[in-house]
């Protein structure tokens, strides 16, 4: 599971990108989505690389995204009470679990698919080189979670 974050606006975009970051939901800058795995996915990562961050995520990352920055329709945060009584799970942590593990959708629960994250404590490291020019674009692996945590 990926976590995909927007870092560049949309001045100058390429239409086809442009409707590719569409596509994944990443409409404005600072906003993260939750994707999967998939050819399909990464084909519009790799399209999209001048103007997003990627990486994979842990259960504990995505626990922590929902239970800080995840939204129900209508705008209210994310509890445990609210996952206990719409889904089969007790608490955020068992839904991160089932989520990571590609059992249950955030749509399925009325949560919105999208996370809108503040701007990074200390900025980003430049936002038109990639991250292995010195930058903050394209693939980071792991190094996602320390990203997103300057972000929530």
């Amino acid at each position: 599971m990926f976590l995909v974050i927007r870092v560049r606006g949309t001045t100058g975009v390429i239409q086809n990108i442009a409707d590719t970051l569409d596509m994944l939901r990443l409409n404005r800058i600072n906003h993260a989505v939750l994707v999967e795995e998939n050819p399909s996915y990464k084909g519009m990562l790799q399209k999209a690389k001048d103007y997003i961050t990627w990486g994979e995520v842990t259960p504990e990352l995505i626990a922590k995204i929902i239970a800080k920055r995840g939204r129900i329709v209508g705008g209210k945060p994310v509890t445990d009470e609210y996952v206990a009584e719409n889904s089969d799970y007790a608490s955020i942590e068992e839904l991160a679990n089932a989520i990571y593990n590609n059992e249950v959708k955030l749509a399925d629960l009325d949560i919105k698919p999208v996370f809108r994250l503040h701007p990074p404590r200390k900025g980003y490291e430049g936002i038109r080189h990639a991250i292995n020019e010195g930058g903050s674009l394209g693939y980071r692996g792991e190094d996602i979670a320390d990203l997103a945590i300057k972000m929530l």
